[in-house]
């Protein structure tokens, strides 16, 4: 299969299926990057280590550095993406229902942000895939439970790791420096932060920056005739493109996103900023190396509320949770369904 940039442009000006399958992967990939990465320098920036806009822009170039970095080094999270799901033997018909599936994203955000039901790229992405496979496969035969399982880990990681070891760096960085000079430790942990700011970003775009090379890669094997991906590298093209949409849409903005995570569910002082960074780029960083999917979003969250536990329980936003489990109640159903619709209108008109 040629996966050179030249015939991906090709590609794109011969297969109008193909050129709309791009041009929604990477509008879903610049709204990620828009509305998910702030997460990554909320704390930094309501503990006023950095401003605003310099948080912004480092979280850009560290979100870029992610994806392009880390898919090198180990892309099992695209692989784990790219072989979820079986469209089948028909190149034509798959392409469709991944053109579908990414358009259920976008018909469903949509909805659910207009009812006020809270969304997840992330979640909506792979049941989109899902219910996508199951439309052209009529039935479960298109799902690799193996790797669906690893969703399943991925939620229970994104909330209880994440609230774990944001426990436990809190209560340990707490006693190490619990009689040390205040102001010193102020000092040092206002560059930590900046370190953990970084490093946050940097595991998010590796983490959903991989999830959407998956698809663009699934896409490019459907239009050149290839049934899967098994055995075919990432082009370095292909990592670049998409890490520099989503660098675009980290530096759009987000700030009503920072305010809400780093103010609005706790408080934080300096030094439990970082240890929510530490907890959660650790977190992203396990879920990478064994290619499971994780909503970077939930992860983050979930290590502040166990940041925020060490000192009360009650400083925990059960708000917060309840809107992560009506994510997963809606998001899975919900975007499985629509694709399903749609994949199986499409393959019917096209």
């Amino acid at each position: 299969m040629d996966i050179s940039f030249s015939a991906f442009i090709e590609g794109i000006v011969s297969s109008p299926i193909l050129c709309i399958t791009v041009l929604l992967t990477l509008g879903v990939i610049f709204v990620n990057g828009w509305t998910d990465a702030p997460n990554a320098i909320a704390t930094c920036v309501t503990t006023r280590c950095m401003g605003v806009r310099n948080a912004i822009l480092m979280s850009a170039a560290f979100n870029f550095l992610g994806v392009l970095v880390m898919t090198q080094i180990n892309s099992s999270v695209a692989s784990t993406i790219s072989n979820m799901v079986d469209f089948g033997g028909n190149a034509h018909e798959a392409l469709i229902a991944l053109c579908a599936a990414l358009l259920s994203i976008v018909v469903y955000s949509v909805g659910a942000s207009y009812f006020g039901i809270p969304t997840s790229e992330s979640h909506s992405l792979i049941a989109g895939l899902t219910g996508a496979a199951i439309a052209i496969q009529n039935g479960t035969a298109g799902i690799n439970m193996a790797e669906w399982a690893k969703v399943i880990y991925g939620l229970v990681l994104s909330l209880v790791l994440g609230f774990v070891f944001g426990w436990v760096i809190c209560k340990i960085v707490a006693v190490i420096c619990g009689s040390m000079n205040r102001r010193k430790t102020n000092c040092f942990f206002s560059g930590a932060q900046v370190f953990g700011a970084a490093a946050m970003s940097f595991m998010h775009g590796a983490q959903d920056g991989q999830k959407f090379i998956g698809v663009l890669f699934l896409g490019l094997a459907f239009s050149n005739g290839q049934e899967d991906v098994s055995g075919i590298t990432i082009p370095v093209w292909l990592m670049l493109l998409c890490s520099v949409i989503m660098a675009a849409g980290t530096s759009v903005g987000g700030e009503k996103i920072i305010k809400s995570v780093g103010m609005d569910m706790v408080k934080l002082k300096k030094y439990q900023g970082f240890s929510a960074d530490l907890a959660a780029t650790a977190c992203l960083l396990i879920s990478s190396l064994f290619g499971i999917p994780v909503s970077t979003t939930h992860t983050k969250t979930s290590a502040i509320m166990g940041v925020g536990a060490v000192k009360r329980l009650s400083a925990i936003n059960l708000g917060v949770v309840k809107e992560m489990v009506l994510t997963w109640i809606f998001t899975f159903p919900g975007c499985g369904l629509i694709s399903f619709a749609m994949a199986k209108l499409f393959i019917a008109i096209f």
